[in-house]
């Protein structure tokens, strides 16, 4: 067993499995594998592996060698912040995580030489005989040798939301076939009962070691890294080519070497979207900070973008798409059946047959079916520590939900004990599926009193009532029992003395009614499904629970419809993994299997989870999602983002952020490479018109700084464009180029083309300053552009913008009247009518790219691999994404 410290053991402590497996997990048993904190130089040298800083790296080095202070500084500042920023969030992440597991240290309870001693839980080794007791943990996978009324909670290993019984091993008389209820797994947490049990494996050889020996393998890199990975080599090769074909051009001409080798640098440096670093991590880092305002902790940066192309969500089910507390729900009795209401273990809801709330004594029986549940009840219900706390169950929580719905009729219990005290039991075990107590009553009599599975009380062996009477309640059973319930039937009798044996202790008892339990849906887990759907995403239950358990809250909350097909995964053989909805009795490895069956598929997963049974699929998805109060360490350690507040609708929210942060990528991706493209163009293109040199090089490295500084990062900030979620997510394989993209590059580069050699090549045959006029008209078009960009254009959202466009057109007429910035420039003031002229040629910038999208608004992205339903669904076709 486990303790808190040095603090009593038992139904006190209130452990969930998940804070068992999580204290498991840090205080040193070597379940995962034991990671040094990350020293700052490795945080550093990941983030300037990234092959866009590669390329402003080399770029600081060209513009070094030419002794060209001014860009080098400008690219080295952008290298600096976009590396702060993705080395402080991802320092912040590992602290959050860190705060969720303050938690004391462990101790185990055992055997040795027949002495009992407590000792940490790290130090337990095989052959120990542990001692547990209700309210325990196990440290460590063991065989059970003593048990009595022994239920063990295995939802973080197996993902079964019900105690599983256990049998002592030397009850079992085939020994070559021992049953898997007479072991016990670390991490798993007692919740009834007492026991001991030998060590058999501990540490990484136990099978929660096992499971998260998966998680060794390193998570894939992210569809945004792979596209910017391509994206940096392409426009690496492309503009180094461009570039040498400048070069090549003006020696041939016979202009100055050294002029064309700082003119082609420049070009490079002008060409290459050095903000698209800074944009990313901005938009990134934007995300997180939304994200962690609304209880969700980004522990990697591009998981927030990630989310954004998700195109199936693969959920566990206990404790994410349902509470992970057992509640009754309905109540029949011979004269009716009722309806119960209220969530949790709070002593708070109504019992309704039809549309009568029932309270006190009631003709229907029901308040004589509760009595005696909360009678035969080892549970108790414990108050919320603190104002906005909850009610816990200590004990079973199959029968904290009896004293829970109990309550709601205002039964004490208390006031039972008092008034009934027992005098004598029979504990549940797993054979007899009953449990049986005897109480005092005040005259004198004694009542005894018995609940257990239907299969084991609904016959005449135990019931003395009538035959049909039986087979009613047999049938209502089965279909309570079809309809995911756990049900349990409840009996009593009255003698006048104590019963003489535990033979005739159960036996002649009266049928009082069925009770139905089951583990509830979240309350906005169907709305949440609903959204996903809506957004073009398919839900996917993968789940260690029952298949009728499983079909069942799968049709309730949505995720599983008309003809979706369930499969058992302990025959699991050759299914097609990508076209089932529901999963269930799904192993880690199993759970494993299927999300990298997903992703070959072509699909972009995100797995939500919170038991150590879903580390590796956390690890293998391209988005894992843990929850944090619930989830267990193995999971939050696996995750890319950590729900504080267990609230699945917040994966949705992060699904918006994501794509609002991939649309302002390649919104930015249209501004600056358009203007790269105009800049290379306009070198090529002016010496056909009579223009030598159209812009110098000090010229083209200050619209570069002005464009692609301030307002090139402020675009990143830009609001999500109205009816984001209505559209159905990006095919996984699509480029970030895709969709059109580059076509809007180059139609938009040719109008900037266009307007600055039209300004120069005008001002150059009527004697004006040309390299002055191309030196605005391309800076000053580019900033239109940028307007044009914005997602809601003419509005004050994103003011910051506003204000980096104003004052980079502000230093962009500096550069032609201030007379320091005139002599490094190489530029002349211009007249008014010239100024006026200029100004009014780049506001076809903005005209351009506001026509682009109204002659060419594209067609809507196709739906990726497994969402074409799901999209058809959704209503139609919605607005495409820039």
């Amino acid at each position: 067993m486990i303790e808190r410290g040095t603090t009593s053991r038992g139904p006190s402590t209130g452990l969930s499995s998940g804070e068992a497996a999580a204290r498991l997990v840090r205080d040193g048993l070597n379940i995962l594998p034991q990671r040094p904190p990350v020293p700052l130089w490795r945080r550093v040298g990941a983030q300037l592996r990234d092959p866009l800083i590669v390329v402003l790296l080399v770029a600081a080095a060209l513009t070094l060698a030419t002794g060209d202070w001014t860009d080098m500084t400008v690219i080295v500042l952008v290298i600096a912040v976009n590396t702060t920023v993705g080395v402080s969030q991802e320092i912040r992440a590992d602290r959050a995580i860190s705060a969720l597991s303050g938690l004391t240290a462990p101790s185990a309870r055992v055997l040795r030489d027949g002495i009992q001693c407590q000792i940490p839980a790290a130090e337990v080794v095989v052959g120990d005989v542990l001692v547990l007791a209700e309210g325990d943990i196990v440290p460590a996978d063991a065989t059970v040798t003593e048990a009595a009324s022994m239920l063990v909670d295995e939802s973080a290993v197996t993902g079964e939301s019900l105690p599983v019984g256990k049998t002592p091993v030397l009850q079992i008389a085939d020994w070559e076939s021992v049953p898997d209820n007479t072991s016990v797994s670390a991490g798993t947490a007692l919740v009834k009962g007492r026991g001991r049990a030998v060590v058999t494996a501990t540490g990484k050889a136990s099978t929660t070691g096992q499971i998260a020996a998966m998680l060794s393998e390193c998570p894939s890199i992210t569809p945004l890294q792979r596209h910017l990975i391509g994206i940096g080599r392409l426009l690496a090769g492309v503009t180094v080519a461009l570039c040498a074909i400048v070069l090549a051009d003006g020696l041939v001409r016979g202009l100055p070497g050294e002029l064309m080798v700082v003119t082609a640098i420049s070009l490079v440096v002008a060409a290459v979207p050095e903000s698209l670093p800074a944009v990313v991590t901005l938009g990134l880092a934007l995300g997180a900070r939304r994200m962690a305002s609304r209880s969700a902790l980004i522990r990697r940066l591009p998981a927030v973008e990630t989310l954004g192309s998700v195109t199936a969500l693969a959920t566990d089910k206990t404790g994410t798409l349902t509470e992970g507390r057992m509640v009754v729900r309905r109540i029949w009795t011979p004269a009716g059946e009722a309806a119960v209401t209220g969530s949790g273990y709070a002593p708070v809801g109504a019992i309704r047959l039809g549309d009568e709330e029932l309270h006190g004594p009631e003709p229907y029986g029901m308040t004589a079916l509760l009595t005696a549940a909360a009678l035969c009840n080892d549970a108790r219900l414990a108050p919320p520590a603190t104002a906005d706390g909850e009610w816990a169950a200590l004990g079973d929580p199959t029968e904290a939900a009896l004293l829970a719905a109990a309550a709601k009729l205002d039964i004490d219990r208390g006031a039972l004990q008092a008034r009934f005290p027992r005098c004598d039991e029979r504990p549940f075990d797993s054979d007899r599926k009953r449990m049986t107590t005897v109480h005092r009553l005040p005259d004198g009599g004694f009542q005894v009193v018995c609940k257990g599975a239907p299969e084991a009380m609904l016959n005449p062996a135990v019931l003395a009532d009538d035959p049909d009477l039986l087979a009613w309640a047999a049938d209502h059973a089965d279909r309570l029992a079809q309809a995911a319930y756990r049900v349990l039937a409840v009996a009593q009798t009255e003698r006048p003395t104590p019963p003489g044996s535990e033979e005739n202790l159960e036996k002649g008892l009266r049928l009082l009614g069925l009770i139905a339990i089951l583990d509830p849906p979240r309350t906005a887990a169907a709305a949440t499904i609903t959204a996903c759907r809506h957004a073009g995403i398919r839900p996917i239950l993968i789940t260690g629970d029952h298949p009728g358990t499983a079909r069942a809250i799968a049709t309730e909350l949505g995720v599983m419809r008309p003809g979706d097909l369930v499969v058992d995964c302990r025959g699991l053989r050759e299914v097609d993994l990508t076209s089932a909805t529901v999963f269930a009795r799904a192993t880690p490895g199993q759970k494993l299997k299927i999300i990298t069956a997903l992703r070959d598929h072509g699909e972009v997963v995100a797995m939500t989870g919170d038991g150590v049974n879903d580390g590796p699929a956390l690890r293998r998805s391209d988005v894992g999602v843990a929850m944090g109060r619930r989830g267990t360490e193995v999971a939050r350690q696996a995750a890319d983002l950590v729900l504080a507040d267990d609230h699945l609708g917040t994966v949705v929210a992060a699904v918006d952020e994501g794509r609002r942060v991939y649309t302002n990528i390649r919104r930015f991706l249209i501004y600056a490479l358009s203007g790269g493209t105009a800049e290379i163009a306009v070198m090529l293109l002016g010496p056909l018109f009579g223009l030598a040199l159209p812009l110098l090089p000090a010229q083209i490295l200050w619209i570069n700084l002005l464009t692609h500084g301030l307002p090139g990062v402020a675009l990143g900030g830009e609001p999500a464009e109205p009816g984001a979620m209505d559209r159905p997510p990006r095919p996984p394989a699509q480029s970030i180029m895709g969709a059109g993209l580059w076509q809007r590059v180059l139609r938009i580069a040719v109008v900037l083309t266009t307007v600055t050699l039209g300004a120069a090549v005008w001002a150059h045959h009527t004697g004006r300053p040309w390299q002055s006029m191309a030196f605005l008209a391309l800076g000053a078009a580019q900033l239109g552009v940028a307007l044009g960009s914005r997602s809601r254009p003419g509005s004050w959202a994103n003011p910051l913008f506003l204000a980096a466009v104003a004052s980079a057109l502000a230093l962009q007429l500096a550069g032609l009247y201030l007379p320091p910035l005139r002599e490094l420039l190489g530029t002349q003031p211009l007249t008014a009518a010239d100024l006026a002229i200029t100004l009014a040629l780049s506001v076809l910038g903005y005209a351009a790219v506001r026509l682009d999208r109204l002659v060419h608004p594209g067609r809507p992205s196709p739906p990726a691999a497994g969402t074409h339903a799901v999209t058809a669904q959704a209503g139609g076709h919605a607005p495409t994404e820039i």
